[in-house]
């Protein structure tokens, strides 16, 4: 599937960039790479309307002047941005996240190779990040994982690393799927299931971890669902929401049995570590 990149110039860039993430994130925009003028903003070209920017709430703020632009990009184009770009993530001094063009890094635990592509998951965003944060300090020796919205595949892989019985990995889109089954393959990991869907996809399934780093919308709505496919005493990894999101997505877990153990914040991106205690 072709993606539709908007490119936002925002005076004043801070906290412009951020208020347009926050309102882009409710339009189904899926990931955003911040510039030093502003934003490049990427939607799958089905969920593309660009009537939707003409109604974001900043246009019409007095304190900010945005312009944007918009064109269609391809697989192609991308894969040349990234190797130009892309430069290795080291989280916590344990795990590096690099390209296969990168030279190896010395002194970490775990070293996980991406080809990036349009796929959302390098380590580069803070959600990313603060999942990878997560995993790094919880066990998985035995454990049945789900990683869902899985974008490259990074954090079903640090699963892999660290021990997991079994992992799956699902994601909606198909160049996220095909990129995720690529990274598995090189890194060794071909046990993990890659899997093209949705939250359907859990139906009749249990697991000791679910990841979800997607956005706040999609979480609301498919809580339950993670909630049904958790053990008893289940973990719950969450990501890819703004801090005044947390009380919403804790309300909604909490009604399906699910608690709040801790959250971790980066650069006003939040993740929230849960466990199923019904």
């Amino acid at each position: 599937m072709d993606y539709i990149e908007v490119n936002f110039t925002i005076d004043p860039v801070e906290p412009g960039t951020d208020i347009l993430m926050a309102e882009l994130s409710l339009l189904d925009f899926e990931s955003f790479i911040e510039t030093d003028y502003g934003l490049l903003a990427y939607v799958q070209e089905d969920d593309f309307n660009a009537d939707e920017l003409e109604e974001l709430p900043i246009l019409s703020n007095n304190q900010f002047k945005v312009k944007y632009s918009y064109k269609k990009i391809e697989q192609k184009n991308w894969n040349a941005e990234w190797e130009s770009s892309f430069e290795p993530i080291i989280v916590d001094d344990r795990c590096v996240v690099r390209a296969p063009f990168h030279e190896e890094v010395g002194g970490v635990e775990y070293d996980i190779i991406m080809e990036p592509r349009m796929a959302f998951g390098t380590g580069h965003h803070e959600t990313t990040f603060l999942m990878l944060s997560y995993i790094l300090d919880m066990q998985f020796e035995g454990k049945r994982v789900m990683d869902m919205g899985c974008g490259t595949g990074v954090l079903a892989i640090l699963a892999a690393f660290k021990g997991a019985k079994y992992v799956e990995a699902v994601d909606i889109d198909e160049w996220a799927y095909d990129n995720a089954i690529d990274n598995c393959k090189i890194n060794n990991c071909n046990d993990i299931v890659v899997i093209e869907g949705g939250a359907e996809k859990l139906n009749g399934k249990e697991f000791d971890i679910i990841f979800a780093n997607i956005n706040r919308n999609i979480l609301l709505q498919d809580m339950k669902t993670y909630a049904d496919s958790l053990i008893n005493k289940g973990e719950l990894l969450l990501s890819g929401f703004y801090e005044e999101d947390i009380d919403m997505l804790v309300d909604e877990a909490t009604k399906h049995g699910i608690v709040l153990v801790e959250k971790k914040k980066r650069n006003k991106w939040v993740s929230l570590k849960l466990k199923k205690e019904a």
